[in-house]
């Protein structure tokens, strides 16, 4: 038995009916979103971003300064980059 990505357990008759399927799902029975309702949209309070553990190195005046705030530098690092990559995306 696999797993599927969200943990629940697929059997392979399972698997197998999903393999099958063809063409696209039907979708009439899903109102639209405005555009409106997505400026105000939050995302849910248990999404957790899947993290990838990595080696990283850094130049040591800069990790330094990322320890010194206390607690949290690699949390740090992520929100700089995340503020960054969100930038660079706009």
């Amino acid at each position: 038995m696999r797993r599927a990505p969200n943990n629940f357990p697929l059997t392979d008759e399972q698997i197998r009916q999903l393999g099958a399927l063809t063409g696209e799902p039907n979708t009439s029975d899903i109102p639209e979103v405005s555009d409106e309702a997505w400026k105000t949209a939050v995302r849910g309070p248990f999404f957790r971003p899947v993290k990838e553990p990595v080696s990283l190195r850094l130049d040591m005046d800069i990790l330094h300064w990322l320890k010194s705030k206390g607690p949290g530098y690699q949390t740090e690092i992520n929100s700089i980059l995340r503020r960054q990559m969100e930038a660079e995306r706009k």
